[in-house]
């Protein structure tokens, strides 16, 4: 199954899925860019299912808005499926002191917003949101990590990665599947468009993990030229089967509905019929339906 924010739901109907995007999201290093507007956030999920989206994936953990109890309404009004996160991002997202206020219980607050709800609502999660640093895991993702494999050992839920600038993902894959023996079927490493390089992103398809790479950020627009590149080498290796692709709209700026775009709509008004083209209907229905579909069941 799938653990979407109105219940289980059959991997086969998932169906059209940006794999890694953000309805709402607050953080200390991204002041004013809030998304925290729910009439927004409805615009643009209803522009995504304009374009035939019929899932979106939401990264965002604990601490940072997730607005988890608008998150039912949303799907209801706009028939697109959603599927929340539990997590936790790295410090520095977050005000001085929340962290250690939440450290010794973390892997029970994963635990619980998997089985229970999130915060005072009875939306449970779907996934485990962590993240690494940069070309290296220090302390802090370390510890993070160690709660997600505990979490999902109890659970079977999937743990995503946000790869700091695309780096450090075999340091994860050495920790989570090798040392804390999860699966690696059940990680998905993201940001890895901002990490370009053929020869690692082949290396960690050998490993067995999903690859993730968001569509157009304008924090790191620097790697759009290379995506399809990227997917062309994994898809040549073999490694169709193991891609997802998301918007990762992280700011109000970058919305398409109510901001200067190119927001969700565009993976599948602009990526989608390029990739279509590249590589045929059969790999593009495996990025954005098939693949998902797997990659986020427990």
């Amino acid at each position: 199954m799938i653990r979407t924010v109105l219940g289980e739901l059959r991997p086969d109907g998932l169906g059209i899925c940006d794999a890694h995007d953000h309805l709402f999201f607050r953080s200390v290093m991204l002041r004013g860019q809030e998304l925290d507007d729910v009439d927004a956030a409805v615009a643009e999920v209803g522009e995504f299912a304009a374009a035939g989206g019929q899932a979106i994936v939401q990264w965002t953990p604990y601490g940072l808005g997730r607005r988890a109890e608008e998150l039912p309404g949303i799907s209801r009004q706009t028939g697109v499926s959603l599927i929340a996160a539990t997590g936790l991002h790295r410090a520095e997202h977050y005000p001085d002191g929340f962290v250690e206020k939440v450290w010794p219980r973390l892997a029970e607050v994963f635990h619980d917003e998997l089985t229970v709800g999130i915060g005072n609502s009875s939306v449970r999660a779907g996934l485990i949101k962590v993240a690494g640093g940069f070309h290296r895991l220090d302390d802090h993702a370390q510890y993070v990590m160690r709660a997600a494999a505990e979490a999902h050992h109890a659970t079977g839920a999937p743990i995503a990665i946000h790869h700091e600038l695309g780096s450090a993902a075999d340091a994860v894959l050495d920790l989570l599947v090798d040392t804390l023996v999860v699966p690696p079927e059940s990680v998905i490493l993201g940001h890895l468009n901002r990490f370009p390089d053929a020869r690692a992103h082949l290396d960690l398809a050998r490993r067995g993990a999903w690859l993730a790479f968001d569509g157009p950020s304008r924090a790191n627009n620097a790697t759009d030229p290379h995506l399809l590149e990227c997917l062309a080498g994994l898809i040549d290796a073999g490694y169709g089967d193991r891609l997802l692709l998301g918007g990762d709209t992280t700011t109000a700026k970058a919305r398409g509905a109510t901001g200067e775009g190119p927001g969700m709509s565009f993976l599948l008004t602009t990526l989608r019929p390029r990739i279509i083209r590249e590589f045929g209907a059969d790999t593009a229905d495996a990025i954005f339906r098939r693949n998902p579909a797997r990659a986020f069941a427990w």
